[in-house]
């Protein structure tokens, strides 16, 4: 089970849990149908030092690429990625703890602990967490392997970033987050980020 911290701010901003044996081996059965699996309880996510967490739950590759999921962790008062959309992405929310503030279109939506939400594929999106206590979510992906695409930018483009103290803005590291935002469907609205910031009194 993966687990990264959002550490860039303006892209989005570890441990590994207890593992399923079922990894390295084959998931689908000869007809084309998924295998029966189990994914321990663990610790509950916290928000760690980069003030958003992720953790992978179930990869696509389990369940015949028909959906996958992460847990998430967002400390107070801070903002989520910029507003995007994905081409060919489903999203479903579930609230574990606190409650989400979520952008879809121009409407904003509390989504309070033990309700869910739905983002379809198209519509101008994001989340944050106005609220002084601590958002803990589960993230449901449908239609594509987003894990793959977080997998990517968290463990090989922002380590890069890092080791090479560049900025997302840097022509070599911009390449390959739009490489992958292209690979997988994505538009950024990273000028819409600030005004939420500065409505919602978020770090950002």
């Amino acid at each position: 089970m993966k687990r990264r911290n959002f550490i860039c701010s303006g892209i989005m901003g570890g441990a590994t849990a207890a593992a399923l044996p079922i990894y390295g081996t084959s998931l689908i059965n000869q007809d084309g149908s998924s295998k029966p699996f189990y994914v321990a309880p663990r610790a509950p996510l916290t928000p760690g030092p980069g003030s958003t967490d992720v953790r992978t739950i179930i990869q696509s590759h389990q369940t015949n690429k028909q959906f996958s999921n992460i847990e998430v962790a967002v400390s107070p008062k801070q903002m989520g990625p910029s507003p995007h959309i994905h081409a060919d992405l489903d999203e479903l929310m579930y609230v574990i703890e606190g409650t989400a503030t979520v952008l879809i279109g121009t409407e904003v939506y509390e989504i309070q602990s033990g309700a869910w939400n739905f983002r379809p594929r198209g519509i101008v999106h994001s989340f944050w967490n106005a609220h002084d206590t601590p958002l803990r979510f589960i993230d449901c992906f449908f239609n594509q392997n987003f894990e793959d695409y977080l997998d990517q930018l968290f463990h090989k483009i922002i380590p890069e970033m890092a080791s090479k103290k560049l900025t997302p803005a840097a022509l070599e590291i911009k390449k390959q987050i739009d490489a992958l935002d292209k690979k997988f469907g994505i538009t950024w609205f990273h000028n819409q980020r600030q005004a939420i910031v500065d409505k919602y009194r978020l770090n950002g």
